[in-house]
């Protein structure tokens, strides 16, 4: 049976991030993927993601705060960019909540900004505002597939091996490590990964319990500027109840989308269809409110969010397996930090946040 220090399961973002760190850390470690790499049936296609830091949780601040820095290290390392710091605006909000998200911002020297809405309308006309505009020009994109792509480079020039179309079938702890069951035969590690999304808890199963994960099909769009030269500011809008987002992605247009409305689906009956009620309110939503967005070109795409029941991410280890899940379509811009979070529980030289056990 072929044997390696660590097995990861699910070659997306997160695991090919904790291959790369596990690798750097002296370990010799297998990839299994059930896909191809870099397919749209999860989390971690497309090119852009939202990087900023929280302005309501001053937890989840600091560790943004520190996924920022190990992203410039993997920058720095890779010669890749996987940054870009436009900015990004959080508006909607009420007069306390800009006070109160100011004075979080300003405890911890983070750079920002308040505008009035006409003043963010001048400097934004493609969008409209309301109200006070909490800007932080520290805030951007993350470029999620050049990231990816960077990533696992490295991680091959670290000798890890990747092993596409290669599902893990079934886990079982033995002789104090893990046996990985695959239609092609059985491999053994000390040490076993699990960054499969919303399969996770069907590939643990019988052999770790873990929180249930649900999965979410989320269907946001790509609308055309009016402006081929127009700069846009990722952005957080919470005028109404589900919040609302966006980021600028070259060639494809500007991503609108209502935050974690989608439909809990089946994985194995995933249709990636649009749900026309869902579909129409982003559209009058962007109508509304989006006055250098042509609605009448636009593009809607599908994606995945696999949720837990606690609104948390899961990060945690239980014998030889560790686990990370449950990122609500929120966890690319933390992609380093969870890599270096499942290095430390693997090493045993650190431990997640009490907040994401298992």
């Amino acid at each position: 049976m072929e044997t390696y220090d660590v097995v990861v399961i699910g070659a997306g973002a997160m695991g090919s991030a904790a291959a790369r760190a596990l690798a750097a850390a002296g370990r010799e470690v297998l990839v299994l993927e059930q896909y191809e790499l870099g397919h749209d049936r999860g989390g971690s296609h497309g090119g852009t993601r939202l990087f900023r830091l929280a302005i309501d949780n001053e937890a989840e601040l600091l560790r943004a705060a520190r996924a920022q820095v190990l992203w410039s290290e993997l920058e720095d390392e890779t010669g890749v960019q996987m940054l870009d710091l436009v900015g990004g605006v959080d508006h909607g909000l009420a007069e306390r909540q800009v006070t109160e998200a100011a004075a979080l911002l300003a405890r911890h020297g983070v750079q920002y900004d308040v505008l009035e809405p006409e003043a963010a309308m001048e400097r934004w006309p493609g969008m409209r505002f309301e109200s006070k505009v909490l800007h932080q020009p520290r805030s951007g994109r993350a470029l999620a597939e050049q990231a990816l792509t960077a990533i696992r480079a490295s991680a091959r020039a670290l000798r890890v091996e990747f092993r596409t179309g290669c599902a893990a079938t079934g886990v079982r702890v033995a002789g104090g490590g893990v046996e990985v069951e695959t239609a092609a035969g059985a491999v053994r590690a000390g040490q076993l990964v699990v960054t499969a999304g919303p399969w996770t808890a069907q590939v643990l199963a019988g052999a770790v319990d873990v929180l249930a994960i649900t999965a979410s099909q989320e269907q946001p769009r790509f609308f055309a500027p009016l402006d081929g030269s127009a700069q846009w500011p990722v952005f957080v809008d919470r005028r109404t109840g589900t919040p609302a987002y966006g980021v600028f992605e070259e060639g494809r247009g500007v991503k609108v989308g209502l935050h974690g409305t989608g439909p809990v689906v089946a994985l194995d009956q995933r249709d990636f269809l649009v749900e026309p009620t869902r579909d129409a309110a982003l559209i009058a939503y962007v109508r509304e409110w989006f006055p250098g967005l042509d609605v009448t070109r636009s593009e809607a795409i599908s994606c995945l969010y696999d949720n837990t029941s606690r609104g948390d991410f899961v990060v945690d280890r239980r014998g030889p397996i560790n686990v990370a899940a449950g990122f609500h379509g929120e966890g690319f811009k933390f992609v380093p930090l969870i890599a270096r979070y499942l290095t430390e529980l693997v090493t045993g030289s650190g431990s997640a946040p009490e907040a994401f056990r298992l």
